[in-house]
């Protein structure tokens, strides 16, 4: 398992939209578990993503709200890692308005490929993994020279960082992504790991679209 702790891919603008999409992810957390028990499953299941109800015609606007709900702190705290890291550099590459767009149709597509699977399911999908999903496959494209600095657990207790090429990290991530999906039941629960297999797709296919700004950086 590889942790990423940051990438050494410079800042050239302030990436106020992965800011605040952050920053509402921990929001609508911070909400979700203020509430009583009894309505937390309620909120989950007003605002996520249900493919059952989805097939019926309804809830549609969960497919867009559920991107911004969590299943557990270790589960936020995941995404946002990787969406701090990465969301920054495909902003500058897109802009504000053109990255959010992207983000929000990697996230739309992310549930159409679990959905696919899983089309009578009646779990609720949450989670930003499938729009983040999108975002690193815009990433690994455009930035594969970047290194990212990552924390590998090398026996029990002892950890190590390294610095990796993100074609490699990236890559990594995408094939347990597969491999994981493959050897699941979507309709069980659990994680939609074909949704973070549609979104990383999503972002590779969509980003020439999107992009707006292109630059170059020189990665030793």
């Amino acid at each position: 398992m590889m942790i990423p702790l940051k990438d050494d891919n410079p800042h050239i603008s302030r990436p106020v939209v992965t800011y605040a999409l952050i920053a509402i992810n921990v929001l609508v957390f911070l909400r979700q578990i203020t509430l009583a028990p009894g309505l937390i499953e309620e909120f989950v299941f007003t605002w996520g993503a249900v493919p059952a109800w989805i097939t019926q015609g309804q809830q549609l606007q969960t497919i867009f709200t559920s991107m911004f709900l969590h299943g557990g702190f270790m589960h936020l705290a995941g995404n946002m890692l990787y969406l701090f890291i990465f969301g920054d550099n495909v902003e500058a590459l897109c802009g504000h308005v053109r990255f959010l767009l992207f983000y929000l149709i990697c996230g739309v597509l992310a549930f159409a490929s679990h959905y696919v699977f899983a089309p009578a399911s009646e779990i609720p999908m949450i989670g930003a993994s499938g729009a983040i999903s999108g975002v690193l496959g815009a990433y690994a494209l455009r930035f594969p020279r970047a290194h990212v600095y990552v924390l590998i657990p090398i026996f029990f207790w002892i950890y190590r960082i390294f610095k990796i090429p993100a074609a490699i990290v990236l890559g990594v991530w995408f094939l347990m992504q597969v491999f994981s999906g493959v050897a699941t039941t979507p309709a069980g629960g659990g994680v939609a790991w074909f949704a973070h297999v549609g979104g990383f797709l999503a972002g590779l296919l969509l980003i020439s679209a999107f992009e707006s700004n292109r630059y170059k950086v020189t990665f030793p």
